[in-house]
């Protein structure tokens, strides 16, 4: 994997995770927690896709060639 998309899966994971924490800890998925125990599709798919970008990223940089 070239070291220049490691760089980008990094960048755009970090952004990811985020937009993430901003949508687990809003007002409308703390309601969400209290009534129904769980949060908010949206929050916790930015989460995963940001924790996977950055892990598929920080690969690329150390093995990219």
């Amino acid at each position: 994997m070239n070291k220049v998309i490691g760089i980008i899966l990094l960048v755009v994971g970090i952004i990811l995770l985020y937009f993430g924490y901003e949508a687990y800890n809003s007002v409308a998925s703390e309601a969400s927690q209290a009534l129904t125990g769980e949060t908010t599709d949206n929050a916790m798919w930015y989460l995963i896709g940001g924790a996977i970008a950055v892990v598929v990223g920080l690969y690329g940089i150390i093995r990219g060639k």
